[in-house]
């Protein structure tokens, strides 16, 4: 036997437990991870309590929780050549990631853990990582430009203002007063969201909103084209035409960059919290008020 978190109904931290489950094993081209730690998310628990956003990807209960992980490959199935038993990966398994052992397919569902990168800072890189990265990508981010980030203080955030700073762009970063120092230290030039955005912000060249339309319709208001303009939580249709995107349209090498960077110095990944899995409620609760400077991470 082995743990997993589950739940069995929707709702709040209160619905997820920890419990015993049969043990996976891996099948032709697929290998098993033993899970050491996993990267919380707002779609994990947004997916855990609103059933029509667990029916859009294909979530049924009983389900499984939580989506990024890191850890070591212990059972390598039939036909897989490139991954073998005791390499270090992280990668996404949806519904699936909060557990003991989660079995995935090699060649699509993993990426390699350099040297120098912990198994904790591993497991907060694939979905905000790879969403950062793609909502850079469609504004068609350049060294030069003046970057209004959304959400800034958040888990895609710390990643989308740190990424831009490395690409050459300056970078002005919407969130709470409470943020501020946060951000600076990131690199952003703060500025509080809400009503009257567009008259604090000044100049801005590209926009990528993290959270919402607030910080897209302000972009709109400044005069920054539509198709310099991102969003990764409006929806499939944001307002005035502009783009919408995810961590499935990164590049195919964004999170190997990531992660060299990180190993190399250029970025920071500030973990907020770390919490056993036996606290997996708490984990979860803290990353739901969404006022988290950084990631939260569960260990097992």
């Amino acid at each position: 036997m082995s743990r997993a978190v589950v739940y069995e109904k929707f709702g709040g931290p209160e619905v997820l437990e920890l419990r015993e489950v049969p043990e996976p094993h891996a099948g032709p081209g697929e290998v098993r991870v033993r899970v050491t730690a996993a990267g919380l998310n707002p779609m994990d628990w947004a997916l855990a309590a609103r059933p029509e956003a667990a029916a859009r990807f294909g979530i049924t209960l009983p389900s499984g929780f939580g989506y990024d992980f890191a850890g070591v490959v212990d059972e390598v199935g039939p036909g897989v050549e490139n991954t073998a038993v005791g390499d270090r990966v992280h990668g996404g398994a949806l519904g699936r990631a909060v557990a003991d052992f989660v079995v995935v397919q090699a060649e699509d569902s993993l990426f390699p853990t350099p040297d120098g990168l912990s198994d904790e800072v591993a497991s907060t890189l694939p979905v905000a990582g790879s969403s950062a990265a793609a909502a850079l990508a469609a504004v068609g981010l350049r060294a030069g430009d003046t970057l209004l980030v959304g959400g800034a203080a958040g888990g895609v955030g710390i990643f989308a203002v740190q990424l831009a700073k490395l690409a050459g762009a300056t970078v002005i970063g919407t969130g709470s007063e409470g943020t501020f120092p946060f951000l600076r230290k990131l690199g952003a030039e703060p500025v509080a969201y809400g009503p009257g955005l567009a008259g604090r912000v000044g100049k801005v060249t590209a926009a990528v909103d993290l959270f919402g339309t607030e910080t897209a319709e302000a972009a709109l208001e400044l005069g920054v084209p539509p198709e310099r303009i991102a969003t990764i939580a409006a929806g499939p249709n944001p307002p005035g035409g502009v783009r919408a995107t995810g961590g499935a349209d990164a590049e195919p090498g964004a999170l190997k960059q990531i992660a060299d960077a990180i190993v190399a110095g250029g970025l920071t990944v500030p973990v907020a919290a770390v919490f056993p899995v036996e606290r997996i409620r708490d984990a979860v609760a803290l990353q739901a008020t969404r006022h988290v400077h950084g990631k939260v991470v569960v260990t097992l």
